[in-house]
């Protein structure tokens, strides 16, 4: 049952009369039936994420370089597009399916590559998916909750910092919270069609981010199974149809690359098998889990930007200001509004979404809590939406329990309230460095909350006491979400691979999240770190918890600013001098790897003696292809390694067959792979060993002994020779 009822129309109502509102009446106004606050409210909420997702987009330029530069090719070569390659030549593919690549390179085709070209869809992902979430909570909960979560979900400070980068995960939460709301429709109506859809877009989250999309699928099956309409076997047969749908639309992009010979497609990176299945189990899969190697590229042992994992991960000082503001309160209102429930009708509506967005906050969070693979901050933005539905859902109950229940009742939403403004004043605590004025604005806004309702509940005053109080009580939530998404909007360039919300924490890489912890050398931070490029520490004094400038993956320092180190143009373009890639002159290791790139004086000699050529030149790994495709405007450049180096793409009868074919001139080697090491070992010897160097001064650069040797003034590491091939 819906806790807001809409009256039925009067005998005297425009409704009755036939003249109820036109549709473009009823986008501005709302329906008749509703407050007349509900949609100048969603509106502003509306208007108020569209402000923190899209001010100053453009000074994140290419944002994460390894995706740019897949966009990019994607605008260039439709199979590049479908495939989801990396470069134009189509020798290997990005981490992760095509789906949200399609997104952005469609807005590029239309209106050309450039930053907001390639983001603004992505912000605009967020924008639908707060819009997506209003209506799901509306329909069974009302207006005021409906707004409460919108709400919520757009101050999200990880939510804030993810949508403004080119991470496909902003389109893997619109898809899913889509999926969320036609489950939730199934459920309503007892109609197959809405669960089916639910299936296709669960599915189109699959081709997005592959198994991390299937973390919503225990919540959605609780709901359905328990709660929908009909008996056992219709429930069953629903789902088994479902099943089906889930099962085509995952899969038919995979079937249809895998089934294509290897010869005539590209390598899949980050798999070990040059499949897409493999990426599925392994990389992008149980390795994410496990922690166990399941794929190229560090799938299982890879960096862990998230703390150790353990119950607590999700409030350490890496994670807690991104995503743990509200999950007491959301927890004590689930647990609240289950137990008002009671023993309601098995359809009851109510119950049903809170299960589901219940299960969705569970599976997740425990999941993420105890991945031993590789992890990111930004995944956790699949939280929001569970975290704001059961805040203004479940809110909105131990709220109406406070007022009219049992004096037991009556202490629910003060501990909710309480507890959830003490969790915030120690994640403001964390940064001595940000707004130290806002922690004991939040402490007298909490008690004089809890006061108001207090009074207003015992002492019987009058009913507009509560609505100080709840109100009272919002703000002093939402007040450090809040900072942190304007701190975030407000900042600069996000990191690009990186990307995170609010102040400097002190959490380190892979550490535990201890404050001041190891790590690179600051704390966790959405903007990009200020520290030198290249030079002291790992690599570039960045902070800690994320990638520093010029850093992993993509080589360029996540801003975009691609080549030559310059900032980017309003198109996307880069300026400037230096490398290509980002890199730093006289920075980088590891062939290219974190922070690794050539001189734009090579680039400029690589573009000059293409001849023809499939490929401007093949590096060890993406660290430094990226930047090169993004440098070039498109032209393709060669990833060996893929992702860091390790993925096995390129074999020596390749390699051969590349240059006797005059698909291949050059090639940068001998500086030991990328990031995760050099997977084409054999490759790269067979050039070394064949192949001649290039001089430095061929291209204009200098030679610090002789022709055999440059300078790290030539290429992003001292050991990094030039290489031409003969046909």
């Amino acid at each position: 049952m819906s806790a807001h009822v809409t009256a039925p129309p009067t005998a005297g109502s425009d409704q009755l009369r036939g003249q109820g509102r036109s549709l473009l009446q009823r986008i501005f106004l709302g329906r008749e039936t509703a407050p007349r606050w509900a949609r100048p409210a969603l509106w502003g909420v509306l208007l108020l994420a569209t402000a923190v997702y899209v001010y100053g987009l453009g000074e994140n330029g290419n944002a994460n370089t390894y995706y740019a530069a897949a966009v990019l090719s994607g605008t260039k070569s439709w199979s590049s597009m479908f495939f989801g390659s990396l470069d134009t030549g189509n020798f290997i593919t990005v981490d992760k399916p095509p789906f949200a690549l399609w997104v952005m390179e469609v807005s590029c085709r239309i209106f050309g590559f450039g930053t907001w070209q390639m983001l603004l869809p992505i912000a605009a992902c967020g924008i639908a998916a707060v819009g997506v979430l209003y209506s799901a909570v509306r329909r069974v909960f009302g207006h005021t909750a409906a707004t409460v979560a919108a709400l919520v979900m757009a101050l999200t400070p990880i939510t804030v910092a993810i949508t403004r980068d080119n991470n496909p995960d902003p389109v893997l939460v619109l898809l899913t919270v889509s999926a969320a709301w036609c489950c939730l429709e199934a459920i309503r109506s007892g109609k197959l069609q809405p669960l089916v859809w639910s299936a296709v877009l669960v599915g189109f989250a699959f081709n997005t981010k592959m198994l991390q999309a299937y973390i919503v699928l225990p919540a959605f099956f609780l709901a359905y199974a328990w709660a929908a309409q009909g008996s056992v076997l219709k429930r069953v047969r629903n789902l088994l149809i479902a099943g089906v749908a889930l099962v085509v639309s995952s899969g038919w992009w995979m079937v249809i690359v895998d089934s294509i010979p290897k010869a005539d497609r590209p390598f899949v990176g980050s798999s070990t098998k040059d499949t897409v299945w493999d990426l599925v189990t392994g990389y992008n899969g149980l390795a994410r889990i496990t922690g166990n190697s399941g794929g190229a590229g560090g799938g299982g042992g890879g960096a862990n930007f998230g703390g150790t994992a353990g119950i607590g991960r999700l409030f350490n000082s890496i994670l807690g200001g991104q995503i743990s503001w509200l999950i007491p309160f959301a927890a004590i209102a689930l647990v609240g509004a289950l137990v008002l429930r009671g023993r309601r009708r098995r359809t009851d509506l109510q119950r049903a979404s809170y299960l589901l967005w219940g299960g969705w906050l569970l599976t997740h969070y425990v999941t993420f809590s105890f991945a031993s693979g590789t992890f990111h901050p930004y995944y956790t933005t699949m939280l929001a939406p569970a975290i704001a539905a059961l805040t203004g859902a479940g809110g909105l109950a131990i709220f109406r329990a406070f007022r009219v229940r049992s004096a037991a009742w009556a202490w629910v939403l003060p501990l909710g309230i309480a507890v959830s403004a003490v969790w915030a004043i120690v994640l403001l605590r964390r940064s001595t460095s940000f707004d130290s004025w806002l922690w004991p604005t939040i402490a007298v806004l909490a008690v004089a909350a809890v006061v108001f309702l207090l009074v207003a509940r015992f002492g019987r005053v009058a009913g507009p006491l509560f609505t100080v109080g709840a109100a009272a009580a919002l703000i002093a939530l939402l007040a450090g979400p809040a900072a942190y998404a304007a701190d975030t909007a407000t900042a600069g360039a996000v990191n690009g691979t990186n990307p995170s919300s609010g102040p400097s924490t002190g959490g380190g890489f892979g550490g535990g999240g201890a404050p001041g912890g190891g790590g690179f050398g600051g704390g966790l931070r959405g903007e990009r770190p200020t520290g030198t490029t290249g030079g002291q520490g790992f690599p570039g004094g960045g902070q800690a918890g994320e990638m520093p400038t010029g850093g992993f993956p993509g080589g360029g320092d996540g801003s975009g600013a691609a080549a030559g180190g310059g900032a980017p143009t309003g198109d996307g373009a880069p300026t400037g001098s230096g490398t290509a890639g980002g890199a730093p002159t006289g920075g980088g290791f590891g062939g290219g790897g974190m922070g690794g790139g050539v001189s734009t004086q090579m680039l400029s000699y690589l573009e000059a003696h293409q001849d023809g050529a499939t490929w401007l030149v093949a590096t060890s790994s993406a660290q430094t292809a990226d930047g090169i495709i993004l440098s070039s405007g498109g032209k393709a450049a060669i990833a060996m390694g893929g992702f860091t180096g390790s993925d096995p793409a390129m074999s020596v009868s390749q390699i051969k067959e590349y240059i006797s074919s005059g698909k291949l001139h050059y090639v940068l080697a001998g500086g030991g792979g990328g990031m995760g090491g050099d997977a084409n070992s054999a490759a790269t010897a067979y050039v070394t060993s064949t192949c001649t160097v290039v001089s430095a001064s061929a291209y204009g650069g200098t030679s610090s002994t002789s022709s055999s040797t440059t300078s790290t003034s030539d290429t992003a590491n001292s050991t990094e020779k030039l290489y031409y091939c003969k046909s």
